[in-house]
């Protein structure tokens, strides 16, 4: 699927990426590196449409969480990725999120990126009370969204 078929995709959905290139052996640590730059998935926070900053014209793009590091419960690096929407690499959706699921949005608006992906809402309002989000966004995922996918031709 081609990356403008990724704005189609609900957020909180499972993507992969890849640049069809097989991947190195684990001996050659470099290579491996480089392949998985390429070649990983990550869940879709936020999606942007096509926009202007002063008189340089961005493409649309959108914005994968790849990994979070860290120790003890503690995060230390959040990598995120954005393509844009221009992309030569090859996207497909693994998993949409399930109906039922709450989406936390980390602020109302068009700008607003997913900070977590609740089983429900009571889950959604106990993660909210260990981490301080001062204007969250609860968004439920409602059977209508998931079978609008499925009458579009969106199946994954």
């Amino acid at each position: 699927m081609s990356a403008h078929r990724i704005f189609q995709a609900p957020i909180g959905s499972l993507i992969a990426w890849s640049d069809d290139m097989p991947r190195p052996p684990e001996r050659h640590h470099r290579k491996l590196s480089q392949w998985q730059t390429s070649n990983s998935r990550g869940r879709l926070i936020r999606k942007q449409g096509e926009r202007a900053v002063g008189s340089i014209s961005l493409p649309a793009s959108f914005t994968l969480h790849e990994a979070d590091y860290g120790s003890g419960g503690v995060i230390a690096i959040r990598v995120h990725r954005t393509f844009s929407a221009d992309s030569r690499l090859r996207f497909t959706m693994l998993e949409r999120p399930a109906i039922g699921a709450v989406r936390v949005f980390d602020r109302p608006g068009e700008d607003a990126e997913l900070v977590y992906l609740a089983n429900d809402c009571a889950d959604a309002e106990e993660w909210l009370t260990r981490h301080g989000y001062p204007n969250p966004v609860l968004d439920e995922v409602t059977a209508d969204e998931i079978a609008a996918d499925h009458v579009e031709g969106r199946a994954a």
